[in-house]
């Protein structure tokens, strides 16, 4: 008989939290399977089409271009992988100085693919190295929820922009996530982050509409001190902003994001 004392129903709520948390994380991933198929697949294409080229031509030139275009394919297949077991996986607590430019850029990887499917252009804006005292995994759940979010409110050929800034003065290290979509009605603006409301209804495969996004963004973002700001007009657009812990570059690390 277990001598642990027993949960409180704080507890218990804390545990469906983190489970729920956990979900959210894989529905994400789940909700861009489509697009990874198909980048995987273009990726198999080329390695076996440039592999072929390289049996067939004895030439130097030739199978110096095809190891190159074979090497290219396999490095991008890593960086899809790694960036998937990662997000997946990695469900620590720690909170840690993180380059935010970075953390965007490995949600990039994942959600590229979807983007480009539903012709969805990307703008990057902002400072090239901004600190923040984070969990990098659940930031990178905020943002990839805030992405997929985005390319869902527009039509094909929308935009998203992407902004990092410093904002030394005020303690903050801050990332936008802002589309050209339908935006939302101001009468509703105030409930999208209450759990289980939603203003769009799921798609043919179920993702999207269940109201648990916004809501578990909002918590992340509590935990770690910091704020989530969401300016819309209807027509027109929606940005959301985080505002999170501003932390200098950790000791002795030479950033080379911008390089």
């Amino acid at each position: 008989m277990s001598n642990d004392p027993p949960l409180t129903d704080q507890d218990r709520i804390r545990i469906l939290e983190d489970q729920l948390m956990r979900a959210q994380r894989l529905s994400s991933v789940g909700a861009l399977a489509s697009s990874i198929t198909h980048e995987f697949n273009n990726i198999l294409t080329t390695v076996i089409n440039y592999a072929k080229m390289g049996v067939r031509h004895k030439d130097a030139a030739t199978r110096d271009k095809a190891f190159a275009k074979i090497l290219s394919a396999g490095q991008r297949a890593s960086k899809i992988t790694t960036g998937m077991l990662a997000y997946s996986r990695n469900t620590s607590d720690r909170y840690d100085p993180a380059e935010l430019n970075r953390l965007l850029d490995d949600v990039l990887v994942l959600v590229q693919k979807d983007l480009q499917m539903h012709r969805i252009g990307v703008d990057r804006h902002g400072s090239s190295s901004v600190w923040a005292k984070v969990n990098s995994s659940q930031i990178q759940q905020i943002l990839m929820n805030l992405i997929v979010n985005a390319r869902q409110a527009m039509n094909e050929g929308g935009r998203i922009t992407l902004t990092v800034r410093d904002n030394p003065s005020e303690g903050w290290a801050e990332v936008s996530v802002a589309d050209n979509g339908a935006g939302i009605p101001h009468d509703k603006l105030q409930k999208i982050f209450d759990p289980f409301y939603t203003t769009r209804q799921a798609d043919a495969r179920g993702q999207g509409g269940t109201g648990l996004g916004l809501a578990l963004c909002r918590r992340i973002i509590e935990s770690h001190e910091g704020r989530i700001r969401v300016e819309s007009e209807p027509g027109k657009g929606t940005t959301f902003t985080l505002k999170l812990p501003r932390s200098d570059s950790p000791a002795g690390l030479i950033d080379t994001s911008a390089a």
